[in-house]
């Protein structure tokens, strides 16, 4: 037995270096990394679509805007609900959590239209699926990333049923509103940075120009490709991680102009958090190096950072700043694909305790 033990721990990284290095083990890898993710995570719709089917007349397409849902079956009796950023689609930002959450229950994506964007329809449809999951006796856990913070924020303050059950909430270098990424005109403290500089090109572009906003939309496209290639400058990237990347960049080649538009003014028309966000137990991640894209004056950072500020938005909430035990390899904003070994013993601490009580009751 400790033989056998001994040549499988020896031949595992020999495979393991085998394949980085192989131009076409590689790629049968990437393939087959990203086949054996889409065996498990199957398309999902809830029986009962009330609020959606009710906005089917006041939206001029409903099929433009309509988000798709995913599931990926789990074991326990906590689901969770994935709300991504921008990019990458929900399905592949917690890839390295999947399983994480499985443990504690099934996994339901929500991955942005291609085409279009409305937050009724975003507030519709995840309303309904909670309320799925509630017919069921089960209260999920949203977790959302970034810019998918601020629809989570205002799901709760627009478009909450106050009969859903939420068991918590949790947030990845939460963005909660446009002041987070672009500052006033005027200041300029520091450089404007590149992401600043393109979502300040698309929110003065005249959307009646579609030349203008293609070319701004365009902009805004290299710009996430460089931020994701700037996480993976200096790593050997496994098999899981080329996936991610051939995902990432089909997500934004394939989302429209307009697609990436109407997520950009979602954000605008979230204010800046004041006021009670969710009332429940909330875990909220920030990045060692949040500082590197969110702008000096921004109000979610400020809030957060401030004792009294966290309370107000988030009473029964747990800030955590995630950071890298390697030297000069610090944590970036929402690196959940570089850095899960940073981020999971957060979550996972965190879902056990959410989990004791139901434990406790089994008992």
């Amino acid at each position: 037995m400790g033989e056998t033990t001994m040549i499988t721990s020896s031949v595992i990284p020999l495979a393991q270096r085998a394949v980085r290095t192989h131009p076409t083990l590689l790629g049968m890898a990437t393939a087959a990394s990203g086949f054996i993710r889409q065996m498990a995570i199957k398309p999902f719709a809830p029986r009962l679509r009330r609020r959606e089917l009710a906005l089917r007349e006041s939206l001029p397409s409903i099929h433009a805007v309509r988000n798709q849902l995913f599931k990926e079956k789990g074991q326990g009796e906590i689901p969770t609900i994935v709300i991504g950023g921008f990019v990458p689609d929900a399905t592949e930002a917690v890839e390295f959590q999947r399983e994480l959450f499985r443990r504690h229950g099934s996994v339901y994506y929500v991955n942005f239209s291609r085409t279009g964007f409305s937050a009724p329809l975003f507030f519709a449809q995840l309303a309904d699926l909670i309320e799925e999951l509630n017919r069921k006796g089960q209260k999920p856990i949203i977790f959302s990333v970034s810019f998918g913070c601020s629809l989570v924020a205002r799901f709760f303050r627009e478009g909450h049923d106050a009969s859903l059950a939420v068991r918590g909430v949790t947030m990845t270098s939460p963005v909660l509103c446009t002041d987070d990424l672009v500052r006033p005109e005027q200041d300029k403290r520091g450089g404007v940075r590149m992401l600043e500089s393109n979502l300040r090109r698309i929110l003065r572009a005249d959307a009646s120009r579609g030349d203008e906003l293609k070319h701004q939309i365009e902009r805004a496209r290299r710009c996430f490709k460089a931020l994701f290639e700037a996480g993976a400058e200096n790593r050997v990237l496994s098999s899981r991680h080329l996936s991610i990347r051939k995902k990432i960049i089909g997500v934004l080649e394939s989302t429209s102009c307009v697609g990436g538009y109407e997520r950009v003014l979602a954000l605008r028309d979230a204010p800046p958090a004041t006021g009670a966000i969710f009332g429940g137990p909330a875990l909220l991640l920030l990045a060692e190096e949040e500082d590197q894209l969110l702008v000096p004056s921004s109000p979610t950072l400020a809030a957060l950072r401030d004792a009294e500020s966290r309370l107000r938005l988030f009473p029964r909430g747990k800030v955590w700043t995630v950071t890298s035990p390697v030297s000069g390899d610090a944590v970036a904003h929402a690196s959940l694909i570089f850095h899960q070994h940073c981020y999971n013993p957060f979550i996972e601490a965190w879902y056990d305790r959410l989990a004791t009580p139901l434990r406790l009751a089994v008992v």
